[in-house]
């Protein structure tokens, strides 16, 4: 090593250590460089722009480029010509900005291209050895489950430092698509599906637990980790009213071994580890299988991190095709082999008349939550404040407590919540 270090030196060639000094130069010169143009004022002689330091010259520099030209006085020219560097940047933002908002765009294929690019999915359906269907937000919306990043998603109106409103989760129900895609795994044509979503909509659908990876938990699911394996308990009502981001007690017990129950919710920033509801081996298994991965309803920001969902470790050829349907860009629209801009209920009706397959409603009686739910504990009729699932005409509800503590108070904490509670802070008083 010492032989080969010297021979580089006399060949003139920088060390691993120099280049590493010199790439480290470069970036300490360039933060200094921004932070100088923030710190830099006009200069003197300069009558029109105020003399201003830090970001409020930035801001004098930015309102004097949103005129024109034309209108621009002799002064502020020139001093757009002395800071060209925030010029510059200036530029490169707006350009960012004009990206973003652009990426951000509800896009809506018109009626004849929306049938045209159907029909293609159809036919890919058809011909799938192993379909695999990933879902986001954007297929509950119609159950008015708001979103997380469109126009009126959760995290749109908290970064505009808007209120999101209230929402009572426990009473939406499944949706077309999601009762489409039970249909297509009971017809053989969909293998298994892999949901981001919370909001156990595709097991009341019907869907079998088996052919399901809910990646980032269940509302309605609470679990026993001190049992071997863990025990799942099944309830009528959004069990994650005082959980939160590393805080996942539920205040329950386990009626076998009285450790304390948690939810199942993966919460930004946080690794799941429960074998279910979250089924990882599924969604991995799944997509090492599949040849055709239809993605409804998501932005993929999230998804497109889980690098075992995509085989990235395969030639590009021998990827699954990927068909994708969402309102909004993706990261992975340039790899698809087709980008459908459609409502998910649109398209999946269009999909299963070209299928020749009738779209079965949600039936409440059929609802599989009233088979599966525990009853709460005596002990525990008061352990909540969250409505109830609200039981088919005629059918006595499994918990004992058929009416909880609901309230007309906006909901507060759990995996949904907490984005309400964000955006509800209150100021604190002078």
């Amino acid at each position: 090593m010492e032989v080969d270090t010297a021979a580089a030196a006399a060949a003139g060639v920088p060390s691993r250590a120099e280049r590493k000094a010199l790439e480290k130069a470069k970036i300490v010169q360039r933060e200094n460089e921004r932070n100088a143009f923030k710190m830099r004022g006009p200069g003197k002689g300069v009558s029109s722009v105020k003399a201003v330091t830090g970001n409020e010259w930035f801001r004098q520099v930015a309102r004097i480029m949103k005129k024109a030209e034309g209108a621009r006085t002799a002064e502020e020219s020139r001093a757009l010509l002395r800071h060209r560097d925030a010029v510059e940047e200036l530029r490169r933002r707006q350009v960012r900005s004009a990206v973003l908002k652009r990426k951000q765009e509800e896009v809506c294929d018109d009626s004849e291209v929306l049938r045209t690019k159907v029909a293609q999915l159809a036919e890919a359906v058809k011909q799938a050895q192993h379909l695999v269907v990933y879902t986001g937000a954007g297929i509950s919306t119609a159950a008015s489950i708001p979103d997380y990043r469109g126009p009126n998603g959760v995290w749109t109106q908290l970064q505009k430092g808007q209120a999101v409103c209230s929402s009572d989760l426990g009473k939406a129900e499944p949706t077309v698509t999601h009762m489409c895609i039970k249909m297509l795994h009971k017809e053989n044509l969909v293998k298994h599906v892999v949901s981001q979503n919370c909001d156990g909509l595709h097991l009341r659908s019907g869907l079998p637990r088996h052919a399901l990876s809910e990646l980032h938990g269940n509302m309605f699911i609470e679990v026993c980790t001190s049992c071997t394996p863990a025990r799942e308990y099944v309830r009528m009502f959004d069990v994650t009213e005082r959980t939160s981001l590393h805080r996942h007690g539920t205040g329950r017990r386990c009626s076998h071994c009285a450790g304390d129950l948690r939810d199942t919710i993966v919460h930004f920033g946080e690794r799941g580890t429960l074998e279910q509801p979250l089924n990882w081996r599924g969604a991995s298994e799944a997509a090492e299988r599949a040849d055709v991965i239809l993605c409804l309803g998501s932005s993929l920001k999230v998804l497109k991190k889980y690098a075992c969902l995509w085989c990235m470790n395969r030639p590009a050829k021998r990827r699954p095709k990927l068909y994708i349907v969402n309102l909004q860009w993706t990261p992975k629209d340039d790899l698809a082999t087709l980008k459908i801009n459609g409502k998910c209920d649109d398209v999946m009706n269009l999909l299963m008349e070209d299928l020749d397959i009738q779209v079965p409603l949600y039936n409440k009686a059929e609802d599989p939550i009233f088979s599966l739910a525990t009853p709460l504990r005596l002990e525990e009729e008061h352990s909540h404040s969250r409505s109830l699932i609200a039981p088919p005409a005629g059918q006595e509800d499994c918990s004992p407590d058929t009416q909880g503590l609901a309230t007309d108070e906006p909901v507060q904490g759990g995996w949904f919540g907490r984005g309400y509670s964000k955006g509800r802070k209150k100021k604190k008083a002078p």
